[in-house]
């Protein structure tokens, strides 16, 4: 199979349109959440998902869009953001994103959005948060998302801390081992936080057992407009051009 693994689109439809286009014949695709907030058009990234078939979860832009949980630990540009997102999605959009599960288990491969600690909130940054998640991962492979910088965590005991967290390069390719688990982050298609403003995502081919990063130009400039039409904060407008 041939699976392409997405995360945190932020309703940028111009970005993920680019890497759906870029991926070409796909047996799977898997959304890892945040695909609603900060971005201009939500229901357009919902549905270019819904047509694709993809396997979704929850991030905690979802929760915040249909109001499951409090944007008071947003900060104030994403909690303008989620509530614009909030009026702009439909009664049955708000039921979609309700429905979603926050981990979705598929063939030998855990997703979630944040850590299996903490699904829609916690951040893996640290190794004290990567390794409690790989002690909760049952299976070799897991994805994961939310801090919109593609990352490659791997098990090994060997470390003190139980694990290594290593920054993912454009075209690198990943071996899931057979003997310890892996955690990929894909990096984000409508907001990398790298310092690149291309989108990131990952194609996972499950016949040769690896995984590759790529990163794909998209019309950051049509984005931009629609956001200002939408009167959407101006640091959310500037930072896709930054990669920040």
């Amino acid at each position: 199979m041939r699976i392409l693994v997405v995360s945190d689109i932020h309703a940028n439809l111009a970005a993920l349109d680019a890497v759906l286009s870029a991926a070409g014949s796909l047996d799977a695709v898997w959304s890892l959440g945040d695909s609603v907030g900060y971005g201009p058009q939500p229901s357009e990234c919902l549905a270019r998902l819904q047509q694709a078939g993809a396997v979704m979860i929850a991030g905690n832009h979802e929760r915040a869009a249909t109001g499951a949980i409090s944007t008071d630990d947003f900060n104030p540009d994403a909690a303008t953001s989620a509530q614009w997102t909030k009026k702009t999605l439909s009664p049955a959009e708000h039921g979609f994103l309700d429905a979603l599960p926050e981990v979705s288990l598929q063939p030998d491969c855990t997703l979630v959005h944040g850590t299996l600690r903490d699904p829609i909130w916690e951040y893996m940054h640290s190794y004290e948060a990567a390794s409690a998640h790989l002690r909760l991962q049952e299976s070799p492979l897991g994805f994961f998302g939310h801090t919109h910088i593609p990352t490659l965590v791997t098990e090994d005991h060997r470390l003190p801390r139980g694990c290594e967290l290593y920054r993912l390069q454009e075209g690198e390719r990943i071996d899931v081992p057979a003997d310890s688990k892996i955690v990929v982050n894909p990096g984000s298609v409508g907001q990398p936080r790298d310092g690149d403003p291309r989108s990131s995502c990952a194609l996972y081919d499950t016949n040769d057992n690896a995984i590759t990063l790529h990163r794909l130009e998209y019309d950051i400039g049509a984005t931009q407009k629609l956001m200002e039409e939408a009167k959407l904060p101006r640091w959310l407008i500037e930072r896709l051009a930054a990669g920040r």
